[in-house]
């Protein structure tokens, strides 16, 4: 396997682990994530994104400590 491809698998488990992170997922079963296949991380993610809202994801915008505005 090249050099350019394990790269490209560490930085995708890498992002995978912590946006499992962010969802507070730790560990599956009895294993801690960075124990997990890509594939198995893959599946985890998206079995995350599934059961949650879509408006809780990282990359979305997200409202704290907003004042109302008045004129």
């Amino acid at each position: 396997m090249g050099k350019t491809l394990q790269d490209a698998i560490h930085n995708r488990r890498n992002e995978l682990i912590n946006k499992l992170i962010f969802h507070n997922i730790f560990k599956k079963g009895n294993k801690q994530l960075f124990e997990l296949t890509l594939q198995e991380l893959e599946d985890e993610f998206k079995y995350i994104q599934n059961e949650s809202h879509p408006h809780s994801d990282i990359g979305s915008i997200q409202w704290k400590n907003c004042a109302k505005l008045t004129s």
